[in-house]
């Protein structure tokens, strides 16, 4: 991931240290000529990272698009706290779509596009996870299917935000949400269920496939220009927690999210054509606890009376996931 050498810099003053950056090394949101796609007036809680992932990802794909861009959006909480009718924070080309259907949507406007020979037109789809892991997978399955030229981006804050923090296929195990609650002998979400769409998307061969999170601002942006610049189906998958229904603190958001990095819970990669070709080691693990204890909807794992069996479970989901996807610095 080339994007990652520069470690240390702050947004808005281009420099890391006391260095200052050249113009290649900053990132497209330091940069006062961004296309600020998601603008002031939106309704989103404070420190959501779903606000934060789609003005970041958006941006640098304006930049990589030379502005020709168009954006369809699921239904759900970026929907409805960005659009409330006859509002709108976007400066974007943007449709709204049902919730299952943003892949669909963005697939016809491709092909309307193509048909008039205008390949220089890019086109995203996007939709949190209950629109994409579940409600929209047929839809995200069959643009992959097809190939088309398609950059689908999912805003992974683990659970059905928007209508009562209601469970979905990316809500982790243990985590309590409002039909998974912290009761009976295994208190919270079941272990083994869910599924992973990156690697979904990475069966179906589809050109390019990346994870990424808030916390990585710079590798974000690469991966999102990289993804706008080849043509057919591509898929990035953003990690973007959520303070309201996960119970952390606003101001914790980044920190949450680097967390969710460094200890293996996430693992930041790309894949091409089925194949993981890069991603972003970790040089010293963190224990998945670090990340739990920050998060209301794990505090029964810190109960008097928890079973310390929960917390060791998700240890061991974090180190295979180190071991299969090789984070090991």
């Amino acid at each position: 991931m080339p994007a990652q050498f520069v470690k240390f810099y702050q947004t808005g003053t281009f420099t890391a240290g006391n260095r200052l950056l050249t113009i290649e090394d900053r990132s497209v949101q330091s940069n006062p000529t961004r296309s600020n796609a998601l603008t002031s007036g939106h309704r989103a809680c404070r420190g959501c990272g779903e606000a934060l992932g789609a003005r970041y990802a958006l941006d640098a794909a304006m930049k990589a698009a030379g502005g020709k861009l168009i954006v369809s959006n699921a239904t759900g909480c970026l929907e409805v706290f960005s659009t409330p009718f006859p509002e709108t924070s976007w400066r974007i080309a943007w449709m709204h779509s049902l919730f299952g259907n943003s892949a669909a949507i963005a697939t016809g406007i491709a092909a309307a596009y193509k048909a008039k020979g205008r390949p220089d037109i890019r086109v995203v789809a996007q939709g949190g996870d209950g629109g994409t892991t579940d409600i929209g997978l047929g839809c995200l399955s069959g643009m992959f299917e097809r190939n088309d030229d398609v950059l689908y981006i999912c805003y992974d804050n683990e659970a059905y935000m928007n209508t009562g923090v209601q469970r979905s296929s990316a809500t982790p195990p243990a985590a309590r949400t409002a039909t998974t609650p912290a009761i009976g002998e295994h208190p919270g979400h079941e272990f083994g269920h869910g599924k992973s769409v990156p690697l979904i998307a990475m069966a179906h061969r589809i050109p390019y496939v990346a994870t990424a999170s808030v916390a990585e601002l710079r590798d974000l942006e690469f991966k999102v220009e990289k993804a706008i610049a080849i043509h057919g189906a591509r898929y990035i998958h953003i990690h973007v927690p959520c303070p309201l229904g996960w119970g952390s603190e606003p101001a914790d958001t980044i920190r949450v999210a680097r967390l969710a990095v460094e200890t293996g819970l996430f693992p930041l990669f790309e894949a091409e054509f089925g194949t993981v070709t890069e991603r972003m080691r970790i040089r010293r693990a963190t224990p998945v606890a670090e990340y739990l204890k920050l998060q209301r909807r794990f505090a029964h794992l810190f109960a008097a009376n928890a079973d310390p069996g929960s917390i060791a479970a998700i240890q061991k989901i974090a180190d295979r996931n180190i071991q299969d996807f090789g984070l090991s610095a």
